[in-house]
């Protein structure tokens, strides 16, 4: 299973702490990461992965619920779904 997550909001300290620590927590494997502050809003992207298959309506509803702790916005998308974009 590989996926693509976003963050996005606010810049403060811990953001990335606490993505990577809620990720690893998941069972997920970070192959990639980029990030930035734009103006005041950090951005992250982060290209992960696990060997076991993993219901991505759980993940989702686990990384959406921690992000509002950290007052961002934290979305997961199967990568499926880009190779299919670039396949049409």
């Amino acid at each position: 299973m590989k996926a693509i997550i976003t963050v996005v909001g606010k810049d403060k300290t811990g953001i990335v702490a606490g993505v990577s620590a809620k990720i690893a927590e998941l069972g997920l494997n970070i192959d990639d990461i980029s990030q930035t502050v734009l103006d005041e809003f950090f951005t992250m992207m982060a290209v992960v992965s696990s060997e076991d298959k993993k219901d991505f309506t759980e993940l989702r509803s686990e990384l959406e619920a921690f992000g509002q702790t950290l007052h961002v916005k934290i979305n997961i998308q199967s990568s499926a779904i880009f190779d299919a974009m670039h396949n049409l």
